[in-house]
């Protein structure tokens, strides 16, 4: 996919179906092998997931492959969610392009997006602008990229901090609890974000049960984005209990959305 193909067909899925799920793996040659990803993203895909974020643990070289296993075996968008400058491959079909806006350190701000964006038009990506917001209690996400974390009990600063990525000129803001985080992103601050902005909203973090995800949902996110409780459940399970969340969470959203 070039131009702007991905994001074109991110808002169709939200236009069809007022909502979107994707499914993010994170490779790492000790526990997630490409061969493993490319199944994982296909039994993913087969339950109802719409496209496959891949980023986390790169480091170790196996981007490229994993990237790869996945689209041998999905047909949707491969969008790289990179946790550093390492983070890019030209076999995926885009890239979030983010920016870790609470960030204390200016290079998750600014730095790292500066020294990655040459190579983002060097490998033909298309880079789709993200704000990335990382909320309590942040994760790995929050450590690594030395954030402010947003207090939970605080969403008017949620808010203030996506009312400025759609000033600046962001594509998506996405709501961070943190991978494998304990809690999710409380639907009372998605749902003031929401209001607050016209851009859509993404949260991940925390997200393991259908109702959780609905709640997230109702409330005005547009992106629901899962990962670990994949990893975790879908090559034993076959994949019925995401496709039974994801049925269910697309039910309700277009109910919302009818006349």
């Amino acid at each position: 996919m070039t131009g702007e193909r991905v994001w074109r067909y991110i808002n169709d899925v939200l236009n069809r179906d007022h909502m979107m799920h994707l499914t993010l793996i994170d490779p790492d040659p000790l526990t997630l092998t490409p061969e493993k990803a490319g199944k994982i993203a296909k039994l993913a895909v087969d339950a109802g997931t719409d496209g496959i974020m891949v980023g986390g643990s790169t480091a170790f070289g196996i981007l490229d492959q994993t990237v790869q296993e996945i689209k041998s075996n999905v047909s949707v968008p491969v969008i790289l969610f990179p946790g550093n400058v390492n983070g890019l491959t030209k076999y995926a079909d885009a890239v979030f392009f983010m920016s870790l806006l609470n960030s204390r350190n200016t290079y998750w701000i600014i730095g790292a997006q500066m020294l990655s964006a040459p190579a983002a038009k060097m490998l033909g990506l298309e880079t789709i602008s993200m704000a990335y917001l990382v909320v309590e209690p942040g994760g790995s996400a929050g450590w690594v990229g030395e954030a402010h974390l947003i207090p939970r009990d605080k969403p008017k600063i949620a808010a203030a901090y996506a009312l400025e990525a759609e000033t600046i000129g962001f594509k998506l803001v996405y709501l961070e609890a943190g991978s494998g985080a304990s809690t999710a992103v409380p639907p009372e601050m998605v749902k003031l974000v929401s209001s607050t902005i016209r851009i859509p909203i993404a949260v991940g973090g925390g997200i393991v049960a259908p109702d959780q995800a609905l709640d997230i949902v109702k409330a005005g996110a547009k992106i629901v984005v899962q990962g670990n409780i994949i990893e975790k459940t879908v090559l034993s399970d076959g994949g019925r209990l995401l496709k039974t969340m994801i049925t269910r969470v697309k039910s309700e959203a277009q109910k919302k959305k009818a006349p």
